[in-house]
């Protein structure tokens, strides 16, 4: 599995537009492409620093999304972030919800 971080922030008192822009429009993009299987935000309690990551199938799927549909989701918050998103990619690792595991080596 593959993870996508992006870090931004938040222009004054856009905290309420921000979440509701990512469940009405930046979820359901989501949902539509290949490979992705989850969304996780993150918001600061004073609303000045948000996060997302979101979780594909593989890094070619979350490379893909990041090549095309990404630049729609930067143009829908657009008016709510300050500067440029700050995307960063992961191998997952470890995760309860999804049942991975870290790779043992082989001894």
């Amino acid at each position: 599995m593959y993870a996508r971080r992006v870090t931004m922030g938040l222009k004054a008192n856009s905290r309420a537009d921000f979440t509701q822009k990512l469940e009405a429009e930046i979820i359901p993009l989501l949902r539509k492409q290949k490979g992705f299987q989850d969304e996780i935000s993150f918001v600061t309690p004073a609303g000045k620093e948000a996060f997302g990551v979101s979780l594909w199938d593989t890094r070619e799927n979350a490379e893909a999304y990041n090549r095309g549909p990404y630049a729609e989701v930067t143009k829908i918050l657009s008016n709510l972030v300050e500067g440029t998103p700050q995307v960063e990619t992961y191998e997952v690792a470890n995760s309860t919800f999804h049942k991975i595991a870290a790779a043992v080596p082989a001894v």
